[in-house]
């Protein structure tokens, strides 16, 4: 459905607008809390009672995401609706859409949930990814090229943070590999030597406006982001340049309404050549790395995804102070995975530009995203020194 202008607050007829997002986790939560500053009035769907966005809303409909009279109550309720993850199925979306403004849309969703036709996208945009193979078939598997190995064995759904990957070194470990993940449908992709990882996150509006943040240097540890730094220079100049035109050509190939990220590989070059960049994924959503705008921007991606499902203004954000954010996984709740303990958040809010935020989960478990420590400072140097010393106090190894 075409995205219309919805304004904020209470509206002539005397009604709330109101917008929706289909999933509760922390993603959802900032989005309710970005709508709500702004004086939308939100819904969100999600079938755990104690969802973290849940908790918060005006609304919470509590089914499964393919609930007929769940996507009602979202009809009933909802000027326009958007999504927090990715894995929200299609065909929800696809119902939603015919009613009411989705952004992102269904079909660049359902592109992002399958790995093929994300590569697919990929390469209609010309932006370089890395040597793979699509293994969907026994005749796929033995078809493919000694060149691609050692590599890394990803299955084309329900993948992220490093779930459904396996390296492989040899043609009889992928063998066994695909066996291991049921020989569902797969992507094959050569290793590389890779120097680091980024991203980049742009918001396009629906009359194709688009803006974009810094490019975010991650570090992952196990699959999972671990830390993001942004400052001036974080990543050579032209690498930032070729980051930012491939998203912004990877978002308008799609006809992308909303925020999206896009991921990079840096790698390695060699004697005779500078580092070069390769597209790794994509998310039709705010992102991990993306938190530290809450801190260091003059607008959040949480306030753009708003913009962008409204149909309002889209200005270039503007970072003001670099930033290091800090992953907080429910493993800091955790001394030797079991012993519940409370991480020192008095001294960690001692140090200067520090700033908190915890989603709401009621449990902790190793892995789990429980929340973030933004640090921003005046410089650089007084920020990594800062966030050096948040790590140290939280048991969070150094980077």
């Amino acid at each position: 459905m075409k995205n219309k202008v919805l304004l904020p607050g209470t509206t002539a007829a005397g009604q709330q607008t109101t917008l929706g997002v289909m999933g509760g986790g922390q993603l959802g939560r900032m989005f309710v809390h970005a709508a709500q500053a702004m004086g939308y009035f939100t819904a969100v769907l999600d079938p755990d009672p104690a969802s973290p966005a849940g908790l918060v809303s005006h609304y919470h409909v509590q089914t499964d995401y393919l609930d007929e009279q769940g996507l009602a109550q979202m009809l009933q309720r909802c000027a326009a609706i958007t999504t927090e993850f990715e894995n929200v199925p299609a065909p929800a979306l696809r119902t939603l859409g015919a009613q009411r403004v989705v952004a992102p849309g269904a079909e660049a969703v359902a592109i992002a949930q399958d790995r093929v036709r994300e590569k697919a996208h990929f390469v209609r945009c010309g932006v370089p990814c890395a040597p793979y193979a699509v293994i969907e078939t026994p005749e796929q598997l033995r078809a493919v090229r000694d060149a691609l190995l050692p590599g890394i064995l990803k299955t084309a759904r329900l993948g992220y943070d490093g779930k459904g990957q396996v390296r492989v070194n040899s043609r009889a470990e992928l063998t066994a590999a695909w066996a291991q993940l049921k020989s569902v449908p797969c992507v094959l992709e050569q290793l590389l030597p890779l120097a680091a990882e980024c991203s980049v996150i742009v918001a396009r509006g629906a009359d194709g406006t688009v803006v974009n943040y810094p490019v975010q240097l991650n570090l992952h540890r196990e699959g999972i982001l671990a830390v993001t730094q942004v400052f001036e220079g974080n990543v050579a100049p032209t690498l930032a340049q070729q980051a930012v035109a491939a998203a912004v050509s990877i978002a308008s190939g799609l006809d992308y309404v909303g925020v999206l990220c896009v991921e990079f590989f840096i790698l390695q070059g060699d004697s005779a050549a500078e580092p070069s960049l390769v597209v790794n994924e994509i998310a039709p959503r705010p992102h991990n790395s993306g938190h530290y705008t809450l801190d260091a921007c003059d607008q959040s991606q949480f306030d753009l995804q708003v913009r962008t499902l409204a149909g309002l203004p889209l200005q270039q954000p503007r970072q003001h102070s670099p930033a290091i954010m800090l992953n907080l996984l429910g493993d800091l709740w955790l001394r030797d995975g079991v012993v519940p303990v409370t991480p020192p958040w008095d001294e960690v809010l001692a140090l200067p530009g520090t700033s908190l935020q915890l989603y709401g989960k009621l449990q902790a478990r190793p892995g789990r995203k429980m929340g973030h420590l933004n640090v921003t400072g005046a410089d650089l140097a007084q920020v990594r020194a800062t966030a050096l010393q948040a790590a140290e106090l939280l048991g969070i190894a150094p980077f």
